[in-house]
């Protein structure tokens, strides 16, 4: 048999070829293979170096191409208000995201780093973009679609900084106003809260059919990893207080704040991000229990758990007493990401010991790394790491700021109108003789938006692009209707000039997480004198703008109208399209209104509820539909009572119906 005739070179030449070849395809990187078989491949190749630089999450002002180069770092954040520079556009974010990117694809194994922020109402950060109103407002909108559409949204202004990560939504279920973070709640209703969960839907996309319960899922480069949190009970402190102890039985814990992560699991979500709070005693970020063995577990939860802000720190008092045993407690427990997020050194350090010394076993950090690449493998990464100005344009676009202008109106609630039925007072006429704005803020935007916005505490002024409510009122009226403003106009002020009628928009500053922990719940001096000047002198309406329910009962007497437009954001041009008529007012209040900061906490169902504005208040004007509470105003007590009853009778009906529900969600997780 004769043979073509072939060097040997050649020949040596060509299986030298093939055997390259087969040397370069590499299973995880691979996008056609099964999720499960690129982890498996990926974590196999690691080392431990590699591995504990996948848990570790450092904020981006002690990042670089070098630092993720020498560690191997698997995530970045920016803090609130941490940006690569005051006004930054998209292009700047963008070339910052890809610069610390590229450090971590220049890396042996090439594993993409994920970089997160809080988005918690829009892109809140970031100058320019939409910022919608606080969750606290969109809970009185009891509007799903609406809270899907704004998750859209908000990815999108997200993807235009070249960020693939937000850490929302907050999920919790406050029960004490007087807790600094209440207005990132939708409700003190966990079912308005699980409603509310379909921001996820937005954010990651909607899930497909046939999708595994508990796997995350983000659909595209559209879309964002979403994190629910604070696992669990952070809304439930002992009075309010922020990051302190939720002492609750087994059948609270099941039936007020679990049921939101329910939802938000059977939706996909990426991420859980665990409290600073502790639960009958036991911190969270310490709680084996619950992150391991109920979310985990039971839940059957496939995403990555990240601890908060210098969380593991926290476990020991006072914090950072002995960070080596944090870490031990924190990883042990079931933390699979540590947000250090400055000395991370010694978080890699003493970690890299502690397995060494068998103290975290192998196979947890093998965990941990397998749920974060999960989330970097399915949300595509791997393909495309770096971001590009594609979606630039859809930060503070303007029908994303038709949409806040939409949650704005829907979110207003109408609490007084009138001091009887007959003379309803709203909505005002935009023809008129002269018109009288006052209030520390009506124009102020950045009181409008509240914290968590471009700051981490918010701030006062133009902190970012947006309309003013007095803008918006002067917008909305008639060309021939002269607006005055007067942020505290006195008693000689008030004398001196004639108004038709005045708008008085007061309220609380902005604050955040602790600072925001208030015992008294009193409006913004000078608010109460405000009130009394103006509304003494001539016929008023009073818009709230806060982050709870605040003491208002005595200046109630003195005002025709009182409306809570909560924390609005950046598009106040909706508060005017409601106060003028334009739309109807149908928001309903997804917090109860306390007469007196003696009673709290105090939710619907309590034995001793007696409320100035019941759960699920909300006026109509000029409709003969009452909604759920029914009530016309303020001075019809008998309907405020019912009012009440009806909020007694759905609590008595929710606990009945409790063990059922928390039956059926397991079943649908199983």
């Amino acid at each position: 048999m004769a043979f073509p005739s072939i060097s040997w070179g050649r020949l040596l030449l060509l299986l030298c070829f093939a055997w390259v070849g087969d040397a370069e395809y590499i299973k995880y990187k691979d996008p056609k293979q099964p999720v499960n078989t690129r982890i498996k491949d990926l974590l196999g190749r690691m080392t431990l170096a590699e591995k504990i630089g996948q848990m570790t999450q450092i904020e981006r002002s002690v990042a670089s191409a070098d630092v993720m180069r020498k560690y191997f770092i698997g995530s970045i954040l920016s803090g609130g208000g941490s940006v690569p520079a005051p006004h930054a556009t998209p292009a700047i974010w963008v070339n910052m995201v890809n610069e610390f990117q590229k450090g971590a694809l220049s890396t042996r194994l090439g594993i993409p780093m994920i970089y997160g922020i809080d988005a918690v109402h829009g892109n809140n950060n970031v100058y320019n973009a939409t910022i919608f109103p606080h969750n606290v407002g969109l809970g009185a909108t009891r509007d799903p679609d609406l809270a899907r559409r704004i998750g859209e949204a908000t990815a999108l202004e997200v993807r235009a900084t070249g960020i693939p990560y937000t850490f929302a939504p907050c999920i919790a279920v406050c029960r004490d106003p007087r807790w600094g973070r209440c207005y990132e709640s939708y409700s003190e209703d966990h079912k308005i809260v699980q409603q509310m969960t379909d921001i996820i839907l937005g954010l990651q996309g909607e899930i497909p059919v046939n999708q595994t319960k508990g796997v995350p899922y983000v659909a595209g480069k559209d879309k964002v990893a979403a994190c629910a949190k604070h696992f669990v009970g952070d809304g439930g402190t002992h009075n309010g207080i922020n990051e302190n102890n939720t002492i609750v039985d087994q059948h609270g814990l099941l039936g007020i704040h679990m049921p939101p992560y329910y939802d938000s699991i059977i939706k996909g979500v990426a991420t859980v991000m665990v409290s600073y709070s502790s639960l009958n005693g036991a911190k969270m970020h310490a709680n084996h229990d619950l992150v391991t063995g109920y979310l985990k577990s039971k839940l059957h939860f496939r995403g990555f758990v990240i601890s908060d802000w210098l969380g593991i720190d926290r476990i020991t008092t006072p914090p950072d007493a002995n960070y080596t045993y944090s870490v031990q407690a924190g990883i042990n427990a079931g933390i699979d990401m540590v947000m250090v997020p400055f000395n991370f050194t010694r978080f890699i350090d003493d970690a890299t010991s502690l397995v060494n010394k068998r103290i975290i076993s192998t196979s947890r950090i093998d965990d941990a790394v397998s749920r974060i690449l999960r989330v970097k493998f399915t949300m595509g990464l791997f393909e495309n790491p770096l971001a590009d100005l594609s979606f630039a344009d859809q930060l503070g676009k303007k029908e994303h700021r038709e949409l806040a202008r939409e949650a704005v109106r829907k979110s207003l609630v109408l609490l007084k109108n009138g001091n009887t039925p007959d003379q309803q007072f709203l909505p005002l006429p935009k023809k008129a003789k002269r018109i009288l704005v006052a209030g520390s803020h009506a124009s102020n935007l950045g009181y409008q938006c509240g914290g968590w916005s471009i700051e981490w505490m918010g701030g006062s002024g133009d902190i970012t692009a947006g309309t003013t409510i007095l803008d918006a009122i002067k917008s909305t009226v008639d060309e021939s209707t002269p607006v005055v403003y007067s942020e505290n106009p006195d008693d000689s002020f008030m004398k001196n000039n004639d108004f038709s009628f005045a708008i008085v928009v007061v309220g609380e500053t902005p604050y955040a997480e602790t600072l925001g922990d208030n015992t008294d719940l009193t409006i913004l001096d000078p608010g109460p004198d405000t009130i009394r000047n103006v509304c003494s002198r001539v016929k008023c309406a009073v818009v709230i703008v806060s982050g709870r329910p605040v003491v208002i009962e005595p200046y109630l007497p003195l005002m025709e109208a009182l409306v809570a437009a909560w924390l609005p954001g950046t598009e106040g041009q909706g508060v005017a399209d409601v106060l003028f008529g334009d739309y109807g007012f149908t928001g309903k209040l997804s917090r109860t209104w306390f007469k007196s900061v003696d009673q709290l906490p105090m939710n619907v169902g309590d034995p001793h509820y007696d409320p100035l504005f019941p759960f699920g208040l909300g006026l109509a004007v000029n409709s003969s539909q009452p909604g759920f509470s029914g009530a016309k105003s303020h001075g019809d007590k008998k309907e405020i009572t019912v009012c009440v009853a009806l909020s007694l009778l759905l609590s008595m009906v929710l606990t009945f119906d409790l063990g059922i529900g928390i039956f059926q969600h397991r079943a649908a997780l199983m």
